[in-house]
Formats: C-alpha cells, sequence, structure tokens
C-alpha cells in the first residue's frame, strides 16, 4: 500500500488553544477529553458515528507497565497477555525489577519470553537501579520530551515510550506516529491516497495537541470496526 504524507483538508480552527494536557485517569477524564477533543475538529465525528466511543486503555505504571508494554510488542493480545501471565508467575506475582534482575534467564525463556526481550527487560532494570532514568521524572515533562527521555533506556524506543506514557502514565498528549495500525486509520478516515507516513501522522496530530492521545485511542477504534465490519484479523 502507498504511503502517503498528504496532509488532510482543514477543518477551520482545529487546533485545541487551551494548552493543558489533561490526565486520563478514568473513564470519566477520557470522555470528558473526547467531548473537547470532538468540539474542536469535527473531522473526527465521524469515526464517532462508526466506531462508538471508545475505552480507556490503562496499565500500571513503572517498571511493570513499561515491561508489559515490552513484552507486547509484535505480539497478538491474547499471546502477550499468556507470556505476561506466565512472566508474572515465573517472577512471584508481579513484574518488579528487582524480582526480574534476580531471575534465571532460562526461566524467563521458558515463560515465553525471545532471548532479546529477556536481555531487553534486564537492561531496563538494570537502568533504572542504576538511575539513569526516573520513571517518575516524567511526570513533569512534557509529552514528546518525556518520551525522548525514555528513549535513554535500553531498548526503548520511540513508539514503546509514546505507548507507556499513554497507557501506563494516562497522558492525553502522547501519541505515537510510527504506529502502523494509526497510520492506516488515518488513510482511511480522511481519504489519503494511502496509509499516511510517520511524519504525516505527525502533522496531522498537530491538531489535536494537548489531546493526541486521545486521538490515538479513537482511530485504534476506527481501525478495528473497520476490520471487524471486513472480517479481516484485527
Amino acid at each position: 500500500m502507498t504511503r502517503c504524507a498528504c496532509t488532510v483538508p482543514e477543518s477551520g480552527d482545529a487546533a485545541i488553544l487551551d494548552q493543558s494536557e489533561p490526565r486520563l485517569e478514568d473513564q470519566a477524564a477520557f470522555d470528558a477529553a473526547l467531548d473537547r477533543l470532538l468540539a474542536a475538529d469535527e473531522r473526527l465525528h465521524p469515526l464517532v458515528a462508526e466506531a462508538g466511543r471508545p475505552a480507556l486503555r490503562r496499565r500500571a505504571p513503572g517498571f511493570a507497565g513499561l515491561a508489559a508494554v515490552v513484552i507486547a510488542q509484535q505480539l497478538s493480545v491474547s499471546a502477550a497477555r499468556a507470556i505476561e501471565g506466565r512472566v508474572v508467575a515465573t517472577l512471584g506475582g508481579g513484574l518488579d525489577a528487582d524480582a526480574l534482575l534476580r531471575a534465571d534467564p532460562i526461566a524467563l525463556r521458558a515463560a515465553g519470553l525471545s532471548a532479546a526481550k529477556v536481555r531487553t527487560l534486564t537492561a531496563i532494570a538494570k537502568a533504572l537501579d542504576d538511575g539513569i532514568v526516573d520513571l517518575s521524572a516524567v511526570d513533569a515533562m512534557e509529552a514528546d520530551a518525556a518520551a525522548a527521555y525514555l528513549t535513554r533506556l535500553p531498548g526503548i524506543g520511540m513508539w514503546t515510550a509514546d505507548i507507556y506514557l499513554l497507557f501506563c502514565q494516562g497522558r492525553a498528549d502522547a501519541f505515537p506516529p510510527g504506529d502502523l495500525a494509526l497510520q492506516v486509520a488515518a488513510g482511511e478516515a480522511f481519504g489519503l491516497p494511502g496509509r499516511a507516513s510517520a511524519q504525516g501522522l505527525a502533522a496531522i496530530a498537530e491538531d489535536w495537541r494537548p489531546l493526541r492521545g486521545v486521538a490515538a485511542h479513537l482511530l485504534w477504534a476506527f481501525y478495528g470496526a473497520r476490520r471487524k465490519r471486513t472480517g479481516a484479523p484485527t
């Protein structure tokens, strides 16, 4: 499929002028943020009509949440949940950095982690223990700066950092423009000739600050609704 860095049609004053970023602590906070987003950009109304109002997706913050994001990379939801459950059992009941550093790598491999993910999780746990990154420090950072800061951790790229901020910290403005599903959804939603490029999607999302993460939830819901409707795998 052709990738497109095209812009989408203008929608009046689509940019959100109030730059305060809400925290998506619960569904009520998410719904309020979604209403604010829809009031600012009417181009998103057809997505809600087709996909419905999305549910907030949240995970635990800290190492447990970051580890879960790493475990889920390049896996189906069901496979990721199964492996995470086995890893949690191997570690004694939780995704704890200290427990992971003490764990036998062979046992972690037996739980379903690839060798690369064992190395990544071990390196992250050690980097946190060494103080290279302070996960609590990202609370006070702007979303893009927080994502860049998290990439100091071994094996953490911008996609993983943005997903952590959005799902584990409830950052309403965290947005992963490199996400394939978001690129496809934007292309379909806005009538582009193909899926948006990462650069093109990032440009589109500028109109949604400081609620880009809320828009991401809506785009994912739209992507999923279309594939369920057509019978394609999700």
